[in-house]
């Protein structure tokens, strides 16, 4: 959900280098393991790291009839209401064919019509409110077996329908990673968007509600840390909701193809490690004081309005650039080749403040989990190389796009992402 300033028009890629391919080969190949190493030391190590061994494969979860039919309703329900939700239709940024195309933002309604079908559900009895913390490893392999069977296909409508302007290098392995196609759309149905903004998403937050289920269940009550990630989690994506139009002028939606990448980090990579800390506080929760939780939530709200003020700022100033920043006329770099370089407000004071603020919150999240073990740390470690790496990479395509322009902006905000610091 992060993003950067500058914009710049799709182009062809250039021949993949074999470094870049070798990377690649090597992400496709670790990642998924990862994630089940994850679950592993959760699930059957107490939460600890443990060194790999022989005995991992005896642990490896199997997809259940139980999880087939899970992934099978909440695919086919998620997208009835993408299709069928009421919303307002809202057109994206301009194509470098010079056309827009039009989006059905209803995430807000759907995300509440969700949590009232499932909290009915749960009432009638229909469904075990522990039922998606019992079946964590069956999912996990179903939505693996899904998610590169998506990839794959999304690899060869890519590949034979052949768009102009993608950025296509004629590697296989580093098209299917990065995608062949940038909007692939069965009709009117965008299969980006929907897979970045529901399934996973909305996944994520009810996984950790099925974790709290569990808990009480063992407990016979929730505990303070359990609450505050559930809330924080739940907070987060409301919000997200809340100004779903803003992910039109994301890196993302705007610049990416759609491939392994953004398609198994969606579905997998969210859902299942962004829980990590609420699966780890059914049996590790840590005492809180009062002053404990106030701290926790100050930092996470502190780090939610630095985010969402920074991320807003930069949407509306795209819609408009005349449009006031902290009351004042917004300052900004024309350049050469069009778009506007905002230098005031939040991102007067480093070139990713939004990244900033969304590392605070994920360093809350945390901290919920206390200092027992290292691995509900996960998140924050892997959050810190991800947005440095996503802002080194930013900088070096926005240098090559804007040039001397660039440059001039990097004078005028020097700070990389937090204000003094870095």
């Amino acid at each position: 959900m992060t993003d950067s300033n500058g914009t710049q028009p799709g182009t062809a890629a250039p021949a993949a280098r074999p470094s870049r391919v070798a990377l690649t080969t090597l992400l496709i190949l670790v990642l998924p393991p990862l994630v089940y190493y994850i679950w592993i030391c959760l699930e059957y190590y107490d939460g600890k790291l443990a060194a790999p061994s022989v005995d991992f494969a005896r642990h490896l979860p199997r997809p259940t009839f139980e999880s087939a039919w899970i992934v099978a309703g909440w695919f086919l329900f998620q997208s009835v209401l993408q299709i069928a939700a009421p919303g307002s239709g809202v057109e994206g940024t301009t194509l470098p064919d010079g056309s827009r195309l039009r989006y059905k933002m209803n995430g807000w309604f759907s995300w509440w019509f969700t949590w009232v079908c499932l909290a009915a559900a749960a009432a009638a009895g229909a469904i075990r409110p522990s039922i998606l913390a019992d079946q964590f490893g069956p999912l996990l392999t179903t939505m693996n077996l899904f998610a590169f069977a998506l990839a794959i296909y999304l690899y060869w409508r890519g590949r034979t329908r052949s768009a102009r302007g993608e950025r296509v290098t004629g590697n296989p392995i580093y098209d299917f990673w990065l995608g062949a196609e940038k909007n692939p759309r069965i009709g009117a149905f965008d299969l980006k968007l929907f897979c970045e903004a529901r399934p996973g998403l909305i996944g994520w937050v009810a996984i950790d509600f099925s974790f709290a289920a569990r808990q009480y269940e063992k407990l016979g009550t929730l505990t303070a840390a359990m609450i505050l990630i559930c809330v924080f989690h739940f907070w987060y994506v409301a919000d997200y909701y809340r100004h779903e139009e803003a992910i039109l002028t994301t890196w993302d939606i705007q610049h990416e193809n759609f491939g392994f990448m953004l398609c198994w980090g969606d579905l997998v990579w969210v859902p299942f490690t962004y829980t990590i800390q609420a699966f780890y506080l059914v049996d590790h929760s840590p005492p809180l004081s009062v002053w404990a939780i106030a701290g926790l939530a100050l930092l996470n709200f502190a780090g939610f309005a630095i985010f969402r003020g920074t991320n807003i700022q930069k949407h509306r100033f795209r819609r408009n650039p005349e449009n006031s920043v902290w009351g004042q006329p917004p300052r900004y770099i024309r350049t050469a080749r069009g778009p506007l370089l905002l230098t005031s407000g939040w991102w007067g004071l480093a070139r990713h403040m939004n990244y900033f603020g969304d590392w605070l919150m994920g360093l809350a999240w945390c901290l919920t989990t206390g200092f027992s073990s290292v691995l509900p740390y996960f998140y924050i470690v892997y959050f810190t190389i991800l947005l440095v790496h996503r802002e080194r990479r930013d900088h070096d395509r926005c240098a090559a796009v804007y040039g001397e322009d660039w440059r001039s902006y990097c004078r005028t905000v020097p700070w990389r992402i937090v204000p003094r610091v870095y």
